[in-house]
């Protein structure tokens, strides 16, 4: 079964073996208001910790989404692609936004768990 972790950025992260699946929180969709373009990072991109890798824009403004951990992108969600409103909808499970081969898996334990960021949200607001 897959444990999710979360950073500060409001992306979470599914790890399934040494796989990690990338979205952004529900916090942040809500934040950012309607989703209406997504760029994301092309299969076989290397990427570092923090490093900007997509892009999501909507109605209210422009923000990047940085790889929370350091690897390759394997596969990107084409349906996001198409239908940008889809991270809205379903910002944790049919909205995520790319899968990672981690160099360095163990580094997932360094990520938030739900309680903790629900605990950083509440003392951000």
């Amino acid at each position: 079964m897959a444990e999710t972790r979360f950073t500060k950025a409001h992306e979470w992260v599914s790890l399934d073996g040494d796989i990690a699946t990338v979205g952004i929180t529900d916090h942040a969709q809500e934040a950012l208001g309607d989703v209406v373009f997504i760029e994301l990072p092309e299969p076989g991109r290397a990427v570092q910790h923090s490093e900007p890798c997509a892009v999501v824009e909507s109605v209210k403004a422009a923000s990047d989404v940085y790889a929370p951990l350091e690897g390759e992108v394997i596969e990107h969600n084409v349906a996001l692609v198409a239908d940008p409103a889809l991270v809205n909808r379903e910002a944790t499970t049919g909205g995520w936004f790319f899968k990672l081969k981690l160099t360095n898996p163990a580094t997932f334990a360094e990520l938030m768990t739900h309680d903790q960021y629900d605990k950083f949200v509440a003392e951000s607001a």
